[in-house]
C-alpha cells in the first residue's frame, strides 16, 4: 500500500494504539521515522524502540513501545497529543527566532534542520533553523 506521507502514518498509528490502549506498535521502517522516535524514546515518551525484519514482505519495521504511568486501572499514556505541522502540500518552515513552544515547554517540536532532525529546544541551542515535522504533548 502507498502512503504519501509516512510521518503522518507514524503518528496516527502511535495515536491509534494509545487509544486502544496498545503496549506496542509496529510501523513500516525509515531513517527519519526512526530518528522522530529517537527522539520520542529520548524525550520520555516511548519506553522503546526496535528495528526488526517484516514478517511478510522482509521489509524493516520499527517497533516501539509505548510508555504508560499509573497500575493497570488508573493507567494513562504519557503522549497525550500528537500533531503532524507539515505536510507534503504545505510544508510549514520556521527560523530560529520563530520556533514554537508546545504547551508553554511542556511539550516538544521535533524540527528537520541543515544539522538532522532535533527538538525544537535543541535547535535553538544550535540556532538553526528548519521544517516543522510535528508536536508531541
Amino acid at each position: 500500500m502507498s502512503v504519501n506521507d509516512p510521518i503522518a502514518d507514524m503518528l496516527t498509528r502511535i495515536r491509534n494504539a494509545i487509544l486502544s490502549g496498545q503496549a506496542m506498535t509496529a510501523i513500516p521502517f525509515s531513517s527519519i521515522k526512526g530518528e522522530i522516535a529517537k527522539i520520542l524514546k529520548e524525550e520520555g515518551y516511548l519506553e522503546n524502540i526496535e528495528v526488526a525484519d517484516g514478517e511478510r514482505s522482509g521489509q524493516k519495521v520499527l517497533r516501539l513501545r509505548i510508555k504508560y504511568i499509573g497500575e493497570r486501572r488508573e493507567r494513562r499514556p504519557v503522549i497525550t497529543g500528537l500533531e503532524r505541522i507539515s505536510r507534503p502540500g504545505r510544508r510549514v518552515y520556521t527560523k530560529k527566532q520563530d520556533i514554537p513552544w508546545v504547551l508553554s515547554g511542556m511539550g516538544i517540536a521535533i524540527l528537520s534542520t541543515p544539522k538532522g532532525i532535533m527538538t525544537g529546544q535543541r535547535a535553538r541551542q544550535l540556532n538553526v533553523g528548519g521544517e516543522i515535522l510535528c508536536k508531541v504533548w
